[in-house]
């Protein structure tokens, strides 16, 4: 057991189609290989907090927890949630029930009382920004997997959380269905590479970052075409931040 004064962390990356946990240092290495489990639907939040806990179980004990959710999380409390209010996971059927049972829906305490730790609960692209992140300057965050995740560090501080991935691109479709896995299962590598660049320049004179992170499980699909044309403030990082973030975001939100 990991020392009071030195609490190793469980890390849990809650996606639309997996869930990934491992349990940290204090200096972010990993004491276990990560174990995935497929996200199971229709997934409500009691649902959720049994999955976690039965990873945690076959996990080292950690005196602390950091879980990252897809959707608006204020303040461990769930605004919105796109994939886990569907009946069978990403782009199925809503049911009203989940929506319900999402929204609102305090998950830090529900972990808390589950997981018997202190918890804290934040967007999982808010996890893997904390795991890249310099600290210095305007740094925006852009992970590309289900759909488009996003967090915003300004000086190593994370910025209120923006659903940026639910605004329209064009012609009434989001971000989210833009450059979102079924895309690019659709299009090919090159054709949703090219995507990913006009979402980039896109951005580029909304946010004027110091650093762009592109992550994500498929920021490792964007051809070595366009990542030489994005620019040098644009930077891919592993998908592995998801876990090693967790550490690290005590720090940046408290």
């Amino acid at each position: 057991m990991p020392p009071a004064t030195d609490p190793w962390t469980l890390a849990v990356d809650c996606g639309g189609g997996g869930i990934k946990a491992s349990v940290l240092d204090s200096a972010g290495t990993l004491h276990v290989p990560a174990v995935r489990v497929p996200t199971p639907y229709p997934l409500p939040p009691e649902r959720l907090a049994d999955t976690i806990a039965a990873i945690a179980a076959d996990l080292p004990p950690a005196g602390r927890a950091t879980v990252g959710v897809p959707g608006m999380v204020r303040h461990g409390v769930v605004v919105a949630t796109p994939h886990y209010v569907t009946r069978s996971g990403p782009r199925t059927a809503v049911l009203p029930e989940l929506v319900a049972a999402w929204q609102g829906c305090d998950v830090r305490a529900l972990l808390e009382a589950r997981l018997g730790v202190p918890t804290l609960v934040l967007n999982d692209a808010e996890v893997h920004g904390a795991g890249v992140v310099s600290g210095t300057g305007l740094e925006l965050v852009l992970t590309l997997g289900t759909g488009l995740g996003s967090a915003l560090f300004d000086g190593g501080r994370l910025a209120p959380h923006l659903e940026l991935s639910h605004a329209p691109v064009r012609w009434g479709t989001t971000y989210d269905a833009y450059v979102g896995q079924p895309e690019r299962a659709r299009l090919g590598d090159g054709l949703w590479s090219r995507r990913v660049r006009r979402v980039v320049d896109g951005f580029r004179p909304v946010f004027h970052w110091d650093r762009l992170y592109l992550g994500g499980g498929n920021a490792r699909a964007i051809t070595p075409t366009v990542l030489e044309r994005l620019g040098d403030d644009v930077v891919v990082v592993p998908n592995q931040a998801g876990i090693v973030g967790g550490v690290r975001a005590w720090a940046l939100v408290h």
